[in-house]
């Protein structure tokens, strides 16, 4: 499967804004959105009002590159959330929340979501008690996400008994257990992306 292989922090600076693809580097002064906050290549600054059509674009971009996905999965999110009932863009923010990988990062059991994708393909985390290796797994309400036990001293798990985790509403962890709980299905405002939904739906509709 294609996958970017190049510095992310080249994206951010793409999309102009933080995506936080490289965990705790970029709540620092070395993140690259604080040291140079302007697009990559020879012409990092355009004068030319940017077209409707191009910042619907980089709006779409953006949120598929913050949640480490390929052009077909993230469609394939927005045909599943025009199908649901509500408005199509807050479904799909919330299919994507939903995302095992997202929720392992959420819980705060890794610094991105890229490093949480890792945890969960090489098996370390389990579902109601079920070794689940599919990062895009989607959690439902009740569901318990742990740490597959013989995996538990292994890692940076350590380092997450010890710290105080801040998880959003939907969510409940306990760090001790390395486990936590699906409580609610996430709403709009738990996202705390900076995300203009309606663009990406009104790209995607034309």
């Amino acid at each position: 499967m294609a996958r970017y292989t190049e510095a992310d922090c080249r994206l951010c600076r793409r999309e102009g804004a933080k995506l936080f693809l490289k965990g705790e580097r970029c709540l620092t002064k070395k993140c690259a959105m604080e040291r140079r906050p302007v697009n990559p290549g020879v012409h990092p600054v355009s004068r030319k009002k940017p077209s409707e059509y191009q910042t619907q674009l980089r709006e779409k971009q953006k949120v598929k590159r913050a949640y480490n996905l390929l052009e077909r999965q993230f469609h394939g999110y927005y045909v599943e959330a025009e199908r649901m009932k509500g408005k199509t863009g807050e479904n799909m923010l919330s299919l994507l929340e939903r995302r095992l990988d997202n929720v392992v990062y959420r819980m705060g059991l890794a610094s991105s979501r890229a490093a949480a994708r890792q945890l969960v393909s090489h098996g370390h985390i389990c579902v109601d008690g079920k070794n689940v290796n599919i990062p895009s797994f989607e959690v439902k309400v009740g569901n318990v996400i742990s740490v597959k036990e013989n995996k538990q001293k292994k890692g940076n798990f350590a380092s997450v008994r010890e710290s105080r985790v801040v998880v959003p509403k939907w969510l409940e962890f306990n760090p001790e257990k390395l486990e936590g709980k699906v409580v609610a299905l996430p709403a709009r405002e738990d996202i705390d992306l900076n995300i203009e939904e309606h663009l990406i739906i009104e790209l995607y509709s034309k």
